[in-house]
């Protein structure tokens, strides 16, 4: 670790005591730094990708300017470390109340618009590349090329797409025009891959997003994948509608976005995907 303390001071300016590992981190090595002035700080290293932690921290300056939800503030970046304010996660003294606050704020968030969907630069989606340019006025579009295209195209050079999965994506192209009205989605400041790995607790209860996706989107995209993996405990999703209720057809809008993250799985994770892709779709073309 010599040479990692010697970068962190480097670029900090402060004298390190001593790292040591912190679990969860699947695509990058992540560590909890002890600072000899009694300071704690939470760094990523080893990233796959040159530009990734720019990427990480670009999105997590993004959510913190949304102002409605906490953020690690970012210390420092550069491609081989991303330093970010360390925040302790503690267990919630109310789970239901942290819930309910957590759902109001990420409504709050989504009330934070820009002027057109994508995002200023491509970032991951895991360690998938996610494409956000060009911006368009379209949401439909942008979700077709930037996403189902995106997704579809790479499980083709994966080898995933035989006949079944391409004839139902070619279906589920056609019905998009019925799936998505043009008119109905705003440019919702999005988290892009919240899951229950994605956020904290920290001390007084306060939510905390950690390593995002960020894009301008429909903002049911984001609750879609907070949905696919069990989703959240009920009081968030109800406080969420209090605060900004859904409109009508949001279940099914739900299960398309979540696709979006199911082929990303079959890319990232292989065949034990398929399934579940080919089902979604089936549904989605009924």
């Amino acid at each position: 670790m010599g040479d990692l303390h010697s970068h962190i001071e480097l670029v900090l300016g402060r004298r390190v005591l001593s790292t040591e590992p912190v679990g969860g981190g699947s695509i990058s090595t992540t560590l909890k730094v002890r600072l000899q002035d009694g300071g704690t700080i939470f760094a990523k290293v080893t990233p796959q990708t040159a530009d990734m932690f720019f990427r990480e921290a670009r999105g997590l300056s993004e959510l913190a300017r949304g102002g409605a939800i906490r953020t690690p503030a970012v210390m420092f970046c550069d491609s081989e470390i991303l330093l970010l304010e360390y925040i302790p996660p503690t267990r919630a003294a109310n789970r239901g109340r942290f819930f309910e606050e957590f759902g109001r704020q990420f409504a709050r968030l989504h009330r934070f618009c820009g002027a057109s969907f994508g995002f200023e630069e491509d970032n991951y989606i895991g360690s998938t590349p996610q494409r956000n340019l060009p911006r368009t006025s379209s949401w439909r579009e942008f979700f077709r090329v930037h996403r189902l295209e995106e997704q579809f195209k790479l499980a083709e050079r994966n080898g995933y797409a035989d006949e079944r999965l391409s004839k139902l994506f070619a279906r589920l192209e056609n019905k998009l025009p019925e799936l998505i009205p043009e008119d109905r989605a705003k440019p919702s400041l999005l988290h892009g891959d919240l899951w229950q790995g994605n956020y904290l607790c920290a001390e007084g209860s306060i939510p905390v997003l950690i390593d995002p996706a960020v894009y301008y989107g429909d903002r049911e995209a984001d609750l879609a994948m907070t949905l696919l993996f069990g989703g959240f405990d009920e009081s968030f999703y109800e406080a969420y509608n209090e605060e900004w209720p859904l409109g009508a057809g949001w279940e099914r809008r739900m299960e398309l976005y979540k696709l979006y993250h199911l082929f990303n799985h079959l890319n990232l994770f292989g065949t034990g995907y398929y399934r579940q892709v080919v089902d979604a779709m089936a549904f989605l073309c009924r």
